[in-house]
């Protein structure tokens, strides 16, 4: 690691000093998230008789007997259930959303040692057959990338901006045709996601189905939303039959909303998603989440991604600004990215302390806003030269800004600079639009930065980059000193929600009571 740049070996270690003892808090939390995500394990599926997520439905009106009931979790009262009524986890969900089944006597049942016995080997043969599946799953993908070859890295990827089934099959045969390797499919936002966001008096993005569904001559009455489970399943299937014509796999990615990640981690691991964008830092600072809340939900989505052999993708780290907020004084682009930079090495160590592997993980080099500040390019150099000292076993990952045509034109261009010192790169993500032109211009871009790493010896930053690149360490360091020394307040600025159930999803997440858990052995103890 370069000494020019700071002490980046301190950097790395302060954000694993914190990550343990944030990810040990995390361990023995639960949330609503992770509960619905358990049933999803046992095999729930689809939706209840009022068209609401079944799995969803059933921890709510579990929860709605006796709310302080959370920290025990469900997996027990509804193991005991499935003895009781002799019901598969499907039907006894549908029982429980509608009413007709109480899993609050259940759960008073496992006060007897015997019942209490029949119930855990009950839960410990449904938690065997979901990791059975999970393994499953892993071991197909690896068999269909070893038949049908692999597509050299880097891999160029596209978003699916079709938001319904049939339009996106459509949308997902154009783009593969043209060359492109992994498609995102964004996730809509939950149901929890949703009222937690109206009481905050936020606005909730709604969804549509797109208008070239309509022209497939498919009913329309029920549009199946592509980030759905029932969805994702079935893009899976033709992403595949679209890799066998072409002799190369090709990998589905998603990217999924706040208080969310629990349930997509399971899809991912039932539907083999290859790649999830998982990020903790983003949800509690763009988001507003409770970062216990956060926390513990990605722990838990971790360590079913491990076992699945899901890559995780984590951003470059968010803006933050409540410090300029209280100061009254804009930062400049060393401090803004330093920030994100202590954020993201924190979200990597989380990740790395539930036993995720480093090529199970991939990193965002560049944050978004990067082109809008002045000498882009240098800086460019700067943030990518960084990380690479930083993660030098992880690939990196480039994601293509939003905005308007002439914010991101020169990108493509940028792409190649950064490419050249950048190493592995796992995925170049496009926007959504033109098909064959930009995959073209992101196979160019990789050739030009290999051709130029070839024909020259490595030197050393200089100017603006230079002094970028010290910047962001010592920013990042400060970061990490003052996240560790003030908690939380320090990126949301003074507001007090941040500590309370009125932050988002707050008021979800309980202390585990139950120290019986079905999947520890598979997944991990949570005590470390």
């Amino acid at each position: 690691m370069s000494a020019d740049w700071g002490p980046l070996d301190r950097l790395v270690a302060r954000a694993d000093e914190l990550a343990v003892t944030m990810g040990a808090r995390a361990r023995m939390q639960t949330s609503v998230s992770q509960e619905r995500a358990l049933l999803r394990l046992f095999g729930v599926t689809g939706l209840d008789a009022s068209g609401r997520p079944l799995a969803g439905a059933t921890v709510d009106r579990w929860l709605a007997r006796d709310p302080r009931g959370l920290g025990g979790g469900i997996a027990l009262p509804f193991a005991m259930g499935l003895l009781e009524y002799d019901l598969d986890p499907q039907q006894l969900a549908l029982d429980v959303a509608s009413g007709s089944v109480d899993l609050g006597l259940e759960a008073n049942l496992l006060r007897e040692p015997d019942r209490r016995a029949v119930a855990e080997a009950e839960a410990q043969r449904l938690a065997r057959a979901a990791i059975d599946r999970i393994d499953a799953d892993r071991t197909a993908r690896l068999e269909i990338i070893g038949l049908l070859g692999d597509a050299a890295p880097p891999w160029i990827g596209a978003a699916l901006s079709e938001t319904e089934l049939a339009g996106a099959i459509l949308e997902m045969t154009e783009l593969v045709n043209a060359g492109v390797d992994v498609l995102r499919v964004e996730v809509p936002v939950g149901r929890e996601l949703a009222t937690q966001m109206q009481r905050a008096g936020q606005e909730v993005p709604e969804w549509r189905a797109g208008e070239r569904s309509r022209k497939t001559g498919r009913p329309t009455t029920e549009p199946t939303p592509t980030g759905s489970q029932r969805a994702l399943a079935e893009l899976r299937r033709v992403a595949d039959h679209l890799a066998a014509q072409r002799r190369a796999y090709v990998r589905l990615a998603t990217s999924a909303p706040a208080l969310w990640s629990p349930e997509d981690a399971v899809v991912a691991a039932f539907e083999r998603i290859d790649l999830v964008e998982a990020d903790p830092m983003a949800e509690i600072v763009a988001t507003g989440v409770d970062p216990d809340r956060a926390l513990a939900d990605h722990s838990f989505a971790d360590r079913i991604h491990r076992r699945a052999g899901t890559i995780v993708s984590i951003g470059a780290g968010s803006l933050v600004v409540a410090p300029d907020l209280r100061a009254g004084v804009p930062a400049g682009p060393a401090t803004r990215s330093g920030r994100a930079l202590g954020l993201q090495l924190l979200a990597v160590a989380l990740a790395r302390g539930e036993g995720l592997p480093d090529a199970q993980l991939t990193v965002a080099a560049l944050p978004s806003w990067i082109v809008d500040e002045p000498a882009a390019g240098a800086r460019s150099i700067a943030e990518v030269a960084v990380r690479r000292a930083l993660y030098p076993d992880l690939a990196l990952a480039f994601d293509e800004p939003e905005g308007p045509p002439d914010r991101v034109a020169s990108w493509p261009q940028a792409l190649a600079a950064v490419l050249v010192d950048a190493g592995d790169a796992t995925l170049i993500m496009r926007r959504p639009g033109r098909r064959a032109s930009v995959v073209r211009e992101a196979r160019a871009a990789t050739r030009i930065a290999a051709e130029v790493a070839s024909a020259r010896l490595h030197s050393g930053l200089a100017g603006i980059a230079l002094e970028h690149a010290r910047g962001i360490v010592a920013e990042a360091m400060a970061t990490l000193d003052l996240l560790g020394e003030h908690g939380w307040l320090i990126i949301a600025g003074d507001a007090p929600e941040i500590a309370s159930t009125r932050a988002l999803g707050g008021d979800a997440v309980a202390d585990r009571t139950e120290t019986f858990d079905p999947f520890e052995s598979a997944l991990g103890a949570r005590s470390r």
